[in-house]
């Protein structure tokens, strides 16, 4: 994985530990398209979960694996904009309990019965998407606010 760090920079293993909202752009026959996802950051790798449907971004994935995925961390009141912008290749994989918890405990919390039912016991009916950046750009884009 090549990192292309601008003369503002930061940690992007701190940054990835946070439970950001990423966007997902793939290829359709369409055009691009992209999906906000929620990811999980282990071993260089981006995953994601989904279902299986050929009209969604696993779908589009399997097609296609070349994406690329943005992250932003933005406080509008603070002025700070750190964002990290990966290309690179997805698979589909079979789902995996152990990282698709971790995945979720980020966002939720560790205690499974408290989640949105929506996210509680999901299963092989799930699927999850690997992610291997080639090329991570980063920057602090952050700036002085006026108000």
């Amino acid at each position: 994985m090549k990192i292309i760090e601008g003369n503002r920079s930061f940690n992007l293993d701190e940054f990835l530990k946070k439970p950001l909202f990423a966007h997902l752009s793939t290829l359709s026959p369409e055009g691009p398209r992209e999906s906000p996802v929620w990811f999980y950051w282990e071993d260089e790798r981006i995953y994601i979960i989904g279902t299986p449907s050929s009209d969604s971004f696993p779908g589009r994935i399997e097609e296609n694996p070349e994406c690329a995925i943005g992250i932003v961390d933005l406080d509008h009141v603070t002025g700070k904009v750190l964002h990290a912008g990966f290309r690179g290749r997805a698979t589909v994989e079979p789902f995996d309990k152990r990282i698709a918890t971790r995945l979720l405990e980020r966002y939720l919390g560790p205690e499974e019965e408290k989640w949105d039912p929506r996210f509680q016991g999901l299963g092989n009916s799930n699927i999850l998407i690997k992610f291997v950046p080639e090329t991570v750009v980063v920057r602090d884009q952050s700036f002085i606010p006026s108000i």
